[in-house]
């Protein structure tokens, strides 16, 4: 709040509360092209060349975000700031906003989420990789950084929200037998699968047990299960299991390549 900057601006800081005030008149605001079409026009601004020149700088910038059709996602925010002094031109951060929830559970998550704060951040600074050159020379650069571990825990907020299961792998189909000593038909099956470009895996103990593959494919969201037994090879199919219904069916094995790809193509 900016009675608590005013307060540490005068008290510790050792500002006159007149000037408190005269900088608070401009912190406090933000917006658009509108308000940088105001501050142009300010009596005070408009005499300093540096104000002047960043408020001409800001402009231009958000005609250009006007023709990306993205200056509704963009606020010109005059109490930013960042912590380091090696900018030279305009600073942003990345705010995370708020969707309309669809219930007050999602809603209450939202809102924990929207507390940890800006999620990136950086600017422009055209002096800093010129102090690695041995001939002074400015390199004009834009940097950014992105807070990765606010976003996980956005992330991980969101995901107890819809109380979706989130895939720890890519891998679009486990190869697993029901049976022992099937080791290498299903070494021969994965072949097969990997050849056709499908994200395939199994267990690599030589006879797992078909409740750890099944529960395998569970922990880690694996959304489909390629089950060969005896009976199954001797009828030359493949049993294909729908992890999340447990639904199961048998497809030949001339078929299972492109019978696979069709139930995969959104995972």
């Amino acid at each position: 709040p900016w009675q608590d900057v005013k307060s540490e601006m005068i008290g510790e800081k050792g500002l006159i509360p007149e000037i408190a005030d005269q900088i608070g008149e401009y912190v406090q605001l933000n917006g658009g092209l509108d308000l940088i079409e105001k501050l142009l026009q300010d009596p005070k601004l408009s005499q300093n060349k540096q104000s002047l020149e960043g408020l001409k700088d800001m402009k231009t910038l958000f005609q250009y975000l006007a023709l990306f059709g993205v200056k509704s996602q963009i606020s010109f925010d005059l109490s930013l700031a960042r912590g380091l002094d090696y900018y030279t031109g305009v600073i942003f951060e990345a705010v995370l906003q708020n969707k309309e929830p669809q219930d007050q559970q999602k809603k209450d998550s939202e809102e924990e989420a929207a507390n940890v704060g800006s999620v990136a951040g950086g600017g422009r600074y055209d002096g800093l990789v010129g102090m690695f050159d041995p001939k002074g020379r400015k390199v004009p650069c834009v940097g950014l950084s992105i807070g990765i571990e606010r976003l996980f825990s956005i992330m991980e907020l969101k995901a107890e929200a819809s109380e979706e299961k989130i895939r720890t792998t890519e891998t679009q189909v486990l190869v697993a037998t029901a049976q022992k000593e099937l080791l290498e038909e299903r070494l021969k099956l994965i072949s097969e699968l990997w050849g056709a470009g499908i994200k395939a895996e199994m267990l690599y103990k030589k006879n797992p047990k078909l409740l750890n593959q099944l529960q395998y494919c569970e922990d880690t969201g694996i959304p489909f299960v390629a089950i060969i037994g005896e009976q199954e090879l001797k009828d030359g199919v493949v049993k294909l299991r729908v992890v999340a219904t447990r639904e199961e069916v048998n497809i030949s094995r001339m078929e299972l390549v492109e019978h696979i790809k069709k139930m995969t193509s959104g995972c």
